[in-house]
């Protein structure tokens, strides 16, 4: 089974903490601290999504970019032979 990442696991932790208390806040009958923990608790899921894209974006730039190197490196060498 693969392992999950660190990022994903402290992502979990921090929304899971979040969430209780956003939770613990309602039931106290605190409604304001309550929306805060639970905005929160979005935007931590939402930055996480986007800092996952970018770095898949990033991966895919560096693919291309081993592609691109080898190709002229082929390019290189038989314009050298020739």
């Amino acid at each position: 089974m693969k392992r999950p990442s660190p990022s994903r696991v402290i992502t979990t932790l921090a929304v899971g903490f979040l969430t209780l208390d956003a939770l613990l806040f309602a039931l106290a009958g605190r409604f304001l601290p309550a929306a805060v923990c639970a905005a929160a608790a979005i935007v931590v899921i939402l930055a996480w999504r986007r800092y996952r894209r970018a770095l898949a974006e990033l991966a895919d730039a560096r693919r291309e970019m081993k592609r691109e190197a080898e190709s002229i490196r082929e390019l290189l060498h038989t314009h050298l032979r020739n």
